[in-house]
């Protein structure tokens, strides 16, 4: 089993800087594909960045992820913030099969944080 717990949201202007954590308990955590996701109220939760090297399009170029395996933690960069980049992010754990293939689908991960305020403001 895993726990992760997300921290670092907060409040920033647009093309500001935050760094999002996510930290996790368990003992084969390099095992677990690690994907940050996003929502806003009304609407879906959407895929952001995984550490399986793929980003949302909307995130490319601006954020960047990475895992410190040591420490149990993966990042998420976010810079050049934008108010639509406002939403509660989410960091999800996998590892089975189907995590590596369908990584972009909520479904596929077992392990969920309860979620960083990020809040951009124009």
């Amino acid at each position: 089993q895993l726990q992760v717990l997300e921290s670092g949201g907060g409040l920033v202007q647009a093309g500001g800087s935050l760094r999002l954590s996510c930290v996790a308990s368990g003992r084969t955590f390099s095992t677990y594909v690690i994907t940050w996701f996003r929502q806003v109220p009304g609407k879906e939760r959407e895929f952001v960045a995984s550490t399986r090297t793929a980003y949302a399009n909307s995130v490319k170029g601006r954020f960047t992820i990475s895992r410190d395996n040591a420490q149990k933690t993966v990042y998420l960069q976010m810079n050049n913030l934008l108010p639509e980049d406002t939403a509660v992010y989410f960091c999800a754990a996998g590892n089975r099969p189907d995590t590596y293939t369908y990584k972009y689908q909520e479904a596929s991960y077992d392990y969920w944080g309860q979620g960083t305020q990020v809040t951009v403001s124009s």
